[in-house]
């Protein structure tokens, strides 16, 4: 498995989740570090998802 399959399987998931961690760090009320850095976080996984989509696996040849 190389990179773009790693790529693909989970660093661009990874990302979305950083992403929903994000806004849910964002709207949560108990604690103001995650609130502070909730912009940041989703920052970050915006970034990484931005970079991750664009490298894609080869077609698998049948």
């Amino acid at each position: 498995m190389g990179f773009k399959e790693i790529s693909a399987r989970y660093l661009e998931p990874l990302s979305q989740w950083v992403m929903i961690i994000g806004i849910v760090a964002l709207c949560q009320p108990w604690s103001m570090a995650l609130h502070s850095y909730g912009v940041t976080i989703i920052l970050i996984g915006l970034v990484g998802f931005s970079v991750f989509s664009k490298i894609k696996p080869a077609p698998k040849e049948e």
